[in-house]
């Protein structure tokens, strides 16, 4: 599959490839041009060129097109999924999910396609004042390979309908969906230069393209390492920046939950994509009251997990995408053990079945008793490892929680209206959950605090930006 630039499908300025390999299986599904600075400035002119036009079309037409896309998107959904499954590896119902979300990220976008106009300020003696909202210009959006397709939409839903134009750098695990739903925007008609798409590695392209002098946004969603590193780059030329660094998410049962409730949470809430998923539960405070009740059952749940190629039938959970991911998990597992920190009481191995003696594959974790400076407390843990901390109280609960540089989500589970509003005013992060978890809509707001990020996408929110607001000051 090629690169798409202007609008059509190109190979690397180097002639160079990269492989796509199937994380569950270890074969080869596709080659990919492995894209170089060259490619990133012709994508950036690209954008550039387009950008007048695009900028000078209605909204609602832009709206026609993005909703146009999204009607195929729809149409072609298994075809899709099937696709996200061999790259990334998780189960076809959670990449069935994935591709609905992309076009249900579009069409909310399209809704809101006349709602970012300015206003009128009589100011008095000095007369009045407007203020108009206008697009940046051209942007950079750099994703992740966890959940590709539905991070695509966050950035280019707002940037698009905004009327920005956007060269997009997809995972070079994941790049296939992203290069089929960006033919597919070209299909319902978006014009050349409006989306491209420049696949290669992150510290050539992905620098490039932060740097360029013409693109005046960057949004990224990654490692915090990398998100500071483009903060950095984009502070010299006063960028605009939208940063989501991922978390380490605690989960608090309270001792008047609902444990069936909190226990099908909590499966979902760690296990779901493999455990890679930025607002994955990460960390597990429950009360001492009814630990051992609820233990018990989450055991019983994350036993009855069923791990496989995600291709195959009745699958829960399938492979990390990779092999450094699969090396970090397996390695953090190891050092629990060696350290005694925690005790395992499900999982902590990579699975014996034949069908999976090819893939990057591990089976899902439940560690109790976890110590307070344990490793898998401290670091984000992409992957299907669950620490479990038993606390006394919500006090503790809430100051264990808050023991982290991360700042994305948390939920708190308890029927006490009381207990509720303690952790949505005391806990640190950007959204917090009451009796769910994981679950963002397109309607609202996302992003984190201190080292989770900066900036929000989603919901209209996400609009502000991607426009520049000018006022002007009127007297007659």
């Amino acid at each position: 599959m090629k690169m798409q630039i202007n609008g059509k499908a190109v190979d690397a300025c180097s002639g160079e490839f990269f492989d796509i390999i199937n994380p569950a299986t270890g074969e080869l599904i596709d080659r990919v041009p492995k894209g170089t600075e060259d490619d990133a400035v012709i994508a950036v002119e690209s954008a550039s060129s387009a950008f007048n036009g695009w900028a000078s079309t209605s909204p609602q037409q832009r709206a026609r097109i993005l909703y146009t896309a999204s009607g195929i998107v729809r149409q072609r959904q298994d075809e899709l999924a099937f696709l996200l499954t061999r790259e990334q590896g998780k189960p076809l119902a959670e990449s069935k999910n994935e591709i609905e979300g992309f076009a249900h990220v579009l069409e909310y976008y399209c809704g809101l396609a006349s709602s970012f106009h300015g206003d009128f300020v009589p100011v008095h003696q000095n007369g009045y004042a407007f203020t108009v909202k206008k697009p940046l210009g051209v942007c950079t959006a750099i994703i992740p390979w966890n959940m590709p397709a539905l991070i695509m939409a966050w950035k280019i839903g707002p940037a698009l309908i905004s009327g920005n134009t956007l060269v997009l750098k997809p995972a070079s695990n994941t790049p296939l969906t992203n290069l089929t739903l960006a033919s597919i925007l070209s299909e319902a008609g978006l014009p050349p230069g409006v989306l491209n798409i420049v696949t290669g590695p992150g510290e050539v392209v992905g620098e490039s393209l932060v740097k360029s002098p013409k693109v005046k946004k960057i949004s990224f969603t990654g490692e915090a390492r990398t998100g500071k590193r483009i903060a950095e780059l984009a502070a010299g030329g006063m960028k605009r920046v939208t940063l989501e660094l991922g978390g380490s998410d605690p989960m608090l049962v309270c001792d008047d939950a609902d444990l069936e409730a909190a226990v099908a949470g909590a499966l979902r809430g760690r296990f779901y994509n493999c455990g890679q998923a930025c607002t994955a539960v990460k960390r597990l405070f429950v009360f001492e009251s009814v630990a051992e009740r609820f233990i018990k059952k989450l055991e019983a749940g994350v036993r009855n997990l069923r791990v496989g190629n995600g291709l195959h039938e009745n699958i829960d959970m399938g492979p990390l995408n990779n092999r450094r991911q699969w090396e970090y998990i397996k390695e953090l597992v190891a050092d629990v053990e060696e350290k005694d920190e925690g005790r395992i009481i499900t999982g902590g191995r990579v699975p014996e079945s034949s069908t999976c003696s090819k893939g990057y594959f591990f089976e899902p974790t439940l560690i109790v008793d976890v110590p307070r400076e344990s490793r898998l407390l401290k670091e984000e843990v992409f992957g299907p490892v669950l620490p479990v901390v038993r606390v006394k109280d919500l006090d503790e609960a809430i100051e264990e929680a808050n023991n982290t540089c991360y700042g994305l989500g948390a939920s708190i589970w308890t029927k006490n209206l009381d207990k509720a509003r303690a952790g949505c005013e005391q806990l640190n992060a950007g959204i917090i959950w009451l009796n769910q978890h994981l679950k963002v809509a397109p309607e609202v707001p996302f992003g984190g605090t201190r080292e989770s990020g900066i900036g929000r996408e989603n919901g209209p929110d996400a609009l502000s930006e991607y426009l520049d607001l000018k006022t002007i000051m009127l007297k007659i």
